[in-house]
């Protein structure tokens, strides 16, 4: 096995201790990180590169970020959290951004999903169609 291989082994096992219940925990971070620095490993610097790469993509998958024109209420993002938890089967914690150019409406970015119910993103679409 080649050594690239191998790191990306150890990485994505690493991110498999740093969550509890498919959740990754600041505490499970703490104490993989606390032993990471104990031990002897090679390319120490390569495995924390891919580990925080690793990690980035495990908090985005449980994570709802949503891009609104104007505030939302704090009933609207517990529903959010509520149907997006549904849908993936696991917790999902919602963030809210705020981004003018939306019109109106929302973005919801799951890890790689986007869920676009904007104004913008429909008048996109139309003239897509249209052309």
């Amino acid at each position: 096995m080649t050594r690239d291989k191998k790191v990306l082994r150890f990485a994505k096992k690493l991110v498999e201790l740093s969550s509890e219940n498919g959740i990754v925990t600041e505490a499970r971070v703490s104490d993989v990180l606390a032993g990471l620095k104990k031990t002897t490993v090679r390319n120490k610097g390569l495995v924390l590169k891919t580990y925080l790469h690793y990690m980035r993509r495990a908090v985005a998958e449980q994570t709802a970020v949503v891009a609104t024109p104007g505030a939302l209420s704090a009933e609207a993002l517990a529903a959010i959290e509520s149907n997006f938890t549904k849908v993936y089967g696991r917790p999902i914690t919602a963030t809210t951004t705020k981004d003018e150019s939306l019109i109106a409406g929302v973005r919801i970015r799951v890890g790689d999903d986007v869920y676009d119910a904007s104004v913008a993103g429909r008048l996109k679409r139309f003239a897509e169609s249209v052309n």
